[in-house]
């Protein structure tokens, strides 16, 4: 078992890294102005992309585009661009678009990928993905309720999505809609998935909704599709296929996501350290107190645990397809966001009230790492969906066990 990185991946670690410390870092209270300047999109994010597309730092994660990489190799850059929330864009490796990118290359026609797959991939526009709803329990993609009729040469699209990423960015141009094509259909075969222009009549932005009480660039945002029409050329592979579409998305998506918040909470750790090591309290350093000393030690070994899961689950994904890896897509949505919650709210901790104020990244971080317990499907979802296969693998070796018993009935 080889741990080690290939030389081209340290070789792309080290120029990313070249290019976060040198351009992107750099740039931190500049974005933070313009975002306050009322901004929704900083010029400084347009200049880093057309310096990062120069330097081959460019769609690092697609197959067949700009690196081409595994999910194995994409997974440690994903980490250095976690550092900075925003940072992933500046590479054009940002979601909701890495996913539909990767969504577009797989399943759609040519047209869709001349029209809207390559202006993506150009880092031209943004989009985002539309699934989840207010009314139902979307973590259960099968409760999807919007209506997706078709009536001649296009399909009519009724109903309400929320929370939907990326939706308030001035860039973003369309939306990939998941809904129903066939409600009398099996029951995962009822889903489609359509392109939706932001143009199209009946189409709109109801809100931006705060998270947290923050509000983030590009928003996660209410939408609602009254009476909208787009041409049956717009479905995305075929009917009834949305739902496999979707598994098929998020599994890499989750990589990217777990990598991210690795990064971010290698960050709350180093910040930690350093607050540790220069803040004296009753005569002695913070890390020279025990509790100080075991947070620092917990959050290393938790990290090292976190990462070698989410490599190990990208290299099953690389290997053998999504579905070999449930279980470990699933672990990895769970475990990560809790390690880094953790790790922020220790970090805040010894920070003190400096750490819950806007001085240090770590309050964005810990909220951040609080969102992702619920996007992308909540934790009991995923618990619950661990807990099938591992009860399923006990059912076929039942008994197996019975030879470690000590009670006398099984002597």
């Amino acid at each position: 078992m080889d741990f080690e990185y290939t030389p081209k991946v340290r070789q792309l670690q080290r120029q990313l890294q070249d290019f976060m410390d040198n351009y992107v870092v750099p740039n931190l209270p500049l974005w933070r102005r313009e975002i306050g300047d009322g901004l929704e999109h900083p010029q400084c994010l347009e200049d880093l992309k057309a310096l990062a597309r120069e330097e081959g730092l460019w769609n690092l994660f697609l197959p067949g585009q700009g690196q081409g990489l595994s999910n194995l190799e994409y997974a440690p850059l994903a980490e250095i661009m976690g550092r900075v929330h925003w940072a992933s864009e500046a590479f054009n490796c940002s979601a909701p678009d890495a996913g539909n990118m990767e969504l577009l290359h797989m399943f759609a026609s040519d047209e869709q990928r001349e029209r809207w797959l390559q202006p993506l991939l150009d880092g031209k526009i943004r989009s985002c993905f539309a699934m989840s709803e207010p009314d139902v329990a979307s973590s259960d993609a099968t409760n999807i309720q919007i209506s997706i009729r078709r009536e001649g040469d296009e399909y009519v699209i009724n109903g309400r999505k929320w929370f939907i990423s990326g939706a308030a960015h001035p860039l973003c141009t369309f939306a990939i809609v998941m809904g129903v094509t066939d409600p009398n259909a099996e029951v995962h075969k009822r889903q489609s998935m359509v392109i939706v222009p932001f143009d199209t009549p009946g189409f709109k932005v109801v809100r931006n909704i705060e998270v947290m009480s923050h509000s983030f660039p590009g928003g996660h945002c209410e939408l609602v599709f009254r009476d909208v029409r787009v041409p049956c050329s717009n479905l995305i592979h075929q009917e009834g296929a949305g739902f496999a579409i979707a598994q098929a998305r998020l599994g890499p998506g989750r990589i990217h996501h777990c990598m991210r918040s690795i990064g971010q909470a290698e960050l709350a750790l180093e910040l930690m350290c350093e607050r540790a090591a220069e803040r004296r309290t009753f005569g002695r350093y913070l890390h020279q107190h025990a509790n100080i000393a075991e947070w620092i030690a917990l959050s290393r070994m938790e990290i090292e645990q976190a990462r070698l899961l989410v490599l190990k689950t990208a290299w099953m994904i690389d290997q053998h397809g999504a579905r070999s890896a449930l279980r470990e897509i699933a672990s990895i949505k769970v475990i990560v966001p809790r390690m880094q919650t953790t790790i922020c709210d220790r970090a805040m901790q010894v920070f003190g009230a400096m750490g819950l104020s806007p001085d240090t990244p770590l309050a964005e971080l810990w909220t951040w790492g609080r969102v992702l317990r619920i996007a992308d499907g909540p934790d009991e979802v995923h618990l619950r969906t661990i807990a099938r296969q591992e009860m399923d693998l006990a059912a076929e070796r039942r008994g197996a066990t019975l030879p470690y018993m000590n009670t006398p009935e099984f002597v």
